[in-house]
């Protein structure tokens, strides 16, 4: 009785852990091939970076890169906002999330595609005006989809409402060049809220983009 009880302990947890959202941070590492004949793919990996580290908490969400023109990324789920840091300037420029600034064409669904970090994942497609966008996505790393109802920006609640899932793996196909971005380590952790607060005393601009 004790063994049983133990074992059923162990599956409720487990259960309650799956189904809790993701917090903490992904790695990713992202490759360019250029359509552009005056930029070639490395001068892409060097201005939007080869190494991207994505940290998420509740509804809020911040990504870093090494790159030499965009810094970072932040998104403030109480405003709706997605702020933009970039090398040449102090200001940072936002984005209005709820403006799509895109339009989806058609959307599919494919089970079990492929393997990463030992994650079976599934694959979301997106045909988009914009381009083709594909994702990779394992439900472990489960979010909240109803805390980005309003993201429309980038297509976001596109991929979340087939997914609810963050991507181990995307490839984004733009009419400059194809991104692929790959997680190398995905860490589980408490986040400091105060991550995802912007910096005391900066300046914010509407991105003209």
């Amino acid at each position: 009785m004790k063994k049983n009880l133990a074992i059923i302990c162990l599956l409720l947890s487990s259960i309650t852990a799956f189904s809790q959202t993701f917090e903490g941070k992904i790695t990713y590492t992202n490759t360019y091939k250029t359509k552009n004949t005056k930029i070639t793919d490395q001068q892409w990996e060097t201005m939007l970076g080869s190494n991207q580290e994505y940290f998420i908490k509740g509804g809020d969400y911040k990504s870093v890169t090494n790159g030499t023109f965009v810094q970072w990324q932040q998104y403030i789920n109480a405003e709706n906002k997605l702020y933009i840091k970039m090398a040449n300037t102090e200001t940072l420029l936002w984005n209005d999330g709820s403006i799509q600034g895109d339009e989806i064409l058609k959307v599919e669904v494919n089970k079990k595609v492929t393997e990463i970090l030992d994650y079976k994942c599934d694959e979301v497609i997106l045909t988009c005006k914009s381009g083709v966008q594909k994702y990779y996505f394992n439900s472990k790393l489960s979010v909240n989809t109803k805390l980005f109802a309003n993201h429309k920006f980038g297509n976001w609640f596109d991929y979340l409402s087939k997914s609810n899932s963050l991507p181990l793996k995307s490839i984004i196909d733009t009419a400059q060049f194809t991104m692929e971005s790959i997680a190398t380590e995905v860490k589980p952790t408490k986040l400091d809220p105060k991550m995802f607060e912007l910096p005391a005393g900066v300046k914010t601009e509407k991105s003209p983009y």
